[in-house]
């Protein structure tokens, strides 16, 4: 099942992500009923096939008056390139399909300047002459705090004086060094060897989070600290949104009630559902899709069930290591194993000839119709692409809760504090190891 286009999108909208260790940057959020699709900017050829490319050439030739019409921002010294931050108005017909607010210069005339410091950036291409070559690359996490505008739209106004000083988080205004004699009109041509081809900045499927039974969650994991106006989505097989970040209060309320509220919607687990008002509640779903309903005193005891049922998932995966099920594919009988060393491989079950295998970090996404169709989408480590993988599975929930298990223990073996704190928990998850939990609070 194709969410994609089967679902009515219910809110769209600008945030910020935080994903691992790197800066936050600028993504939109599409929600729809089933399905949270979150997406980041990107540049691709739209001369024919599009396609992806990682550098770009572009010859510009400053204007007597307005220069390059090009400002810049960034710089070694926040380690990233310095980037494109705005366009003028003169420049931007000209320049449309060539260079983006957001393309990151690389070279300058064959110079390196991939960790020159602003300023240093800005001397080179004082003296690089009337006719300029960049080598460009569009900066798909620019960090939030640049503050690009996401379209070129925002332009900056042309000017015929130099600039004597710059700064890496403020427009610096390419308009220096022109010749008073020189009348000829700004030029460009991108990828000279190519001659005709045209870009264009997209928004691109950057993570796809199903939300049937998915988790949704504004704390720190293993603390009751909660995050402001932040917030991140975790689906049912493990894949996880990353840290949202809203840019107000209010906008964070809104994004946490309506995707709670279509979680709430898919998974049948009302208000009206709850059997009584109690603060710290959870259900516990068996294999059979039995929920069992239960609540705790404290919120330091609801913690210690949570850590309990990690625990058990652990220590379940860990000592499984591997587990095969039958699935057809076109027809054909295959067997999908979901191995704890090696990720996912789809075999042919008569000759036992691999036909894919990916890591579990290359799974972006997936999706099924509740009945017994799962599609994986899994990114390409070469191309970057996505690839989709849609099998059939006579059990489509056991696969589900398989797949979540082995994605929760993956997690679990790379959480240091998680591991210390085992031994403790083993004892009160051992007889939770082929549950899920879905908690109401």
């Amino acid at each position: 099942m194709d969410f994609r286009t089967a679902c009515e999108e219910t809110k769209t909208g600008i945030c910020l992500l935080q994903d691992g260790n790197q800066e936050p940057f600028k993504v939109r959020l599409h929600l729809a009923k089933d399905i949270l699709i979150i997406q980041e900017q990107d540049v691709i050829c739209v001369s024919g096939e599009p396609f992806y490319s990682g550098e770009r050439t572009v010859t510009i030739r400053r204007q007597t008056v307005g220069g390059f019409g090009l400002s810049i921002k960034g710089g070694a010294e926040h380690n990233i390139p310095v980037v494109i931050s705005k366009i003028s108005k003169e420049q931007r017909a000209e320049l449309s399909g060539l260079l983006f607010i957001g393309d990151a210069i690389l070279q300058i005339n064959g110079i390196n300047v991939r960790k020159c410091r602003h300023e240093e950036v800005v001397q080179v291409l004082r003296n690089a002459g009337e006719e300029v070559t960049l080598t460009v690359s569009f900066l798909k996490r620019a960090p939030a705090f640049l503050k690009l505008p996401l379209n070129e739209d925002c332009a900056c106004a042309p000017s015929d004086q130099s600039s004597g000083t710059s700064s890496p988080l403020c427009d610096s205004g390419l308009h220096l060094n022109y010749h008073p004699n020189n009348t000829d009109t700004l030029s460009c041509s991108s990828w000279p060897t190519s001659p005709g081809l045209r870009w264009e900045k997209r928004w691109c499927d950057l993570r796809l989070i199903p939300l049937l039974h998915s988790r949704l969650s504004q704390y720190v994991p293993g603390t009751d600290l909660s995050r402001q106006n932040a917030f991140q989505v975790i689906a049912v097989d493990g894949v996880c949104s990353g840290i949202i970040q809203c840019l107000s209060a209010e906008e964070s309320v809104d994004w946490l009630q309506a995707i709670a509220m279509n979680i709430s919607n898919l998974t049948k687990h009302n208000d009206s559902d709850l059997l009584d008002r109690r603060k710290h509640c959870f259900t516990v779903q068996s294999e059979s899709g039995e929920d069992l309903y239960f609540s705790v005193e404290l919120e330091c005891d609801l913690a210690q069930w949570e850590r309990a049922f990690q625990t058990a998932t652990f220590l379940e995966v860990e000592r499984i290591q591997c587990k095969t099920y039958a699935c057809v594919l076109e027809s054909h009988l295959m067997g999908l194993t979901i191995d704890f060393s090696t990720g996912f491989i789809c075999f042919d079950a008569a000759t036992k000839a691999v036909l894919w295998r990916y890591k579990f970090s290359q799974l972006k996404g997936s999706s099924d119709d509740g009945k017994s169709k799962i599609k994986f989408l899994f990114q390409n480590p070469d191309t970057k692409q996505i690839e989709a993988k849609e099998l059939e599975f006579s059990n489509l929930f056991a696969v589900l809760h398989c797949i979540h298990s082995f994605f929760a223990a993956k997690v679990a073996c790379l959480d240091p504090l998680f591991l210390g704190n085992q031994a403790t928990a083993s004892a009160a998850a051992s007889s939770a190891s082929t549950s899920k939990v879905k908690y109401t609070t």
